[in-house]
């Protein structure tokens, strides 16, 4: 038996012994398909929800305003557009971002499995980079095919007074949904900004003066999987004064700096790293460890290291450059870098703002809402940062509104695991201070008995998470034919 439109067009396939045996009409659509979820924004948390609710059989709305209205970063209508950089960070197992990664891919993951298909992965040393276009193309594709999800394309500007909802947003909210979570939570919403990073035309770098290199030799291809800009002291002084010196754009109104803790610390403009100290960027995002320049047989005294962006390997983007000068600024700063001076820029840097909720005084580690169950909120809007965080929770809270949906409780992984100890973090966090985070091995719970050196404490930390994860593994795998 087919039904069609129930709710809005989705066709469901019905088992008639199922029917009969779930008691009826009315006890077989609450079992099965009576509800549906509503997922606000197609980011990676969004899109990464959707997938996950759907494989278990939940049907689904994803709402996406894209291109009806757009952001101040986004650039195209695809869903789980990267805009910042292309990495979503380190593959390595002992490291932080790279467990949080395994964790995902046992998971089942949408957002790993797409970042790492052939055609999409591009070179980037131990961490996984994409190219965004074939990279959100196949995500939006995925979500499109899937037989349990729907695509609307509007705005969704009220959060919705009932049914199971997970409002994955992400740091662009539109105004008119922020205002109305604010007026939900009862609490004024909280904001930080973001910077975008430039991105420059391979063919138009000087190799002459740059040359490609990994740190320490550990990249992927065998001539290095970075291209490295040298400085020497003097350029590297030329460059801090330009910086300091250079004009910044100047926020509208509804984004101006209230406080001095407005900025993300793991994402700040290359101008206020400058500003806090003269080398500061040095040993920073500048820093020249491991680099040394085979033009000159020494380490430079300070580098710009460029990352590929694209498949095809024509398009490079400045590590750890984000900016807010202003765009002719930003051309006359960054051609004092040497093998930049005639680069021809295919996007320079931007400020935006980033809004989330302070969810140390909102939220369950579920990622639930503390005052309305079926409510979840997933993404960058939680405080988590970083692509692999902001679909972790994404993920996390696609699986338990499905639970929720089936009538299961909802599951609070441990937070000895890099998942569970991310959305701990940011649902116990002092909220008078709360801050974003993102995966690190600082938020996990010490080992019994502790571990001095530091490598063999990080290869300890992981192997706990990925034990510790085991047993949640076959009651978080969606069954085969849930996803039909």
């Amino acid at each position: 038996m087919v039904f069609r439109d129930p709710p809005d067009g989705f066709a469901i396939l019905i088992d008639i012994t199922q029917y009969h045996a779930v008691g009826g009409n009315s006890r077989f659509w609450r079992t099965l398909m009576a509800e549906y979820l509503t997922i606000i924004g197609g980011g990676l948390a969004g899109s990464e929800a959707a997938w996950q609710a759907a494989q278990r059989g939940v049907a689904v709305r994803l709402f996406e305003m894209r291109p009806g209205r757009h952001t101040p970063a986004h650039v195209s209508d695809q869903l789980a557009e990267l805009v910042c950089s292309n990495s979503l960070g380190s593959v390595l197992i002992d490291r932080a971002p790279g467990l949080l990664k395994e964790e995902m891919r046992r998971l089942g993951s949408l957002i790993i499995e797409m970042a790492e298909s052939e055609g999409v992965r591009v070179p980037a040393g131990g961490a996984l980079a994409v190219d965004r276009e074939r990279f959100a193309e196949g995500v939006t594709a995925r979500l499109v095919a899937h037989p349990n999800i729907k695509i609307v394309r509007e705005e969704v500007r009220d959060v919705p007074s009932d049914g199971a909802t997970i409002i994955a947003t992400g740091p662009l909210t539109s105004d008119a949904l922020a205002q109305s979570i604010a007026a939900l939570t009862g609490e004024d919403h909280l904001y930080f900004y973001d910077a975008l990073a430039p991105i420059v035309e391979a063919d138009s770098i000087d190799m002459s003066k740059a040359y490609r290199a990994s740190r320490y030799d550990r990249g992927e291809s065998e001539e290095g999987d970075y291209i490295n800009c040298p400085l020497t002291e003097a350029e590297y002084e030329r460059f801090v004064d330009a910086l300091l010196a250079a004009e910044r754009v100047v926020p509208r109104e509804f984004e101006a700096l209230d406080k001095a803790d407005s900025y993300f610390e793991g994402c700040l403009p290359i101008e206020v790293i400058a500003s806090r100290g003269r080398e500061a960027l040095a040993y920073g995002p500048m820093r020249p460890v491991g680099l040394r320049n085979p033009h000159t047989g020494k380490r430079p005294y300070a580098v710009v290291q460029l990352r590929q962006d694209n498949v095809a390997g024509s398009l490079y983007n400045l590590v750890g450059f984000q900016t807010s000068l202003k765009w002719g600024a930003q051309q006359a700063v960054l051609s004092l870098i040497p093998g930049l001076e005639e680069a021809e820029w295919l996007r320079m840097g931007q400020m935006h703002r980033n809004t989330f909720i302070n969810s140390p005084s909102l939220l369950h580690p579920t990622m639930q809402f503390r005052a309305r169950d079926d409510l979840f909120f997933a993404g960058q809007i939680v405080g988590a940062e970083g692509y692999a965080g902001n679909a972790a929770t994404g993920l996390l809270a696609g699986i338990n509104a499905a639970r929720l949906l089936a009538g299961q409780p909802a599951i609070t992984l441990p937070p000895t695991t890099m998942l569970g100890a991310l959305c701990h973090y940011v649902t116990h966090a002092e909220p008078k201070s709360f801050q974003p985070m993102k995966a690190n091995f600082g938020i996990l719970p010490p080992l019994e008995p502790p571990v001095r050196n530091k490598r063999e404490r990080y290869t300890a930390y992981s192997e706990r998470a990925l034990a510790d994860l085991a047993p949640f593994l076959a009651m978080l795998t969606p069954q085969p034919e849930a996803a039909l």
